[in-house]
């Protein structure tokens, strides 16, 4: 399990859309960055305080820059959360990598979609048929 993941991004306010849009569908919701005395960012969460999602300015000041062979992978409770945070995704400045479909190739029931925000960083929103979690039943 992981704490937080930080992607780097250059306009909080375009970012705060384009991510309030994706991950609505996947049950996660913005709450209040807590001042650490970092840079600002924007935080979502699904329900607990952990684990946390944050677009943020870089630290060092300098432009955001994507990572090579970096993604995020948000879980998603079905088919259709996949559908609507892609095409949330695509209405809100993001662009496409890969239309919502089945991918077989990475396990059964495994049914995904990609798309690069604003600023170009890779996410990637997954069902899993292999995921046990009943909450996260379609």
């Amino acid at each position: 399990m992981f704490s937080h993941i930080i992607v780097g991004v250059s306009d909080l306010a375009r970012a705060g859309r384009f991510y309030d849009a994706v991950l609505a569908p996947l049950g996660l919701v913005q709450r209040p960055s807590e001042p650490d005395g970092g840079p600002a960012g924007l935080c979502w969460i699904a329900g607990t305080r952990l684990p946390e999602f944050f677009a943020q300015l870089p630290f060092d000041g300098r432009p955001p820059s994507v990572g090579n062979g970096s993604m995020v992978a948000f879980l998603a409770p079905s088919e259709a959360a996949v559908d609507a945070a892609h095409a949330a995704g695509l209405a809100h400045g993001g662009t496409d990598e890969g239309a919502p479909g089945p991918r077989p190739h990475y396990g059964e029931g495994y049914y995904g979609a990609y798309l690069r925000d604003p600023d170009g960083n890779k996410i990637h929103i997954v069902r899993r048929g292999d995921v046990a979690d009943p909450s996260l039943a379609p």
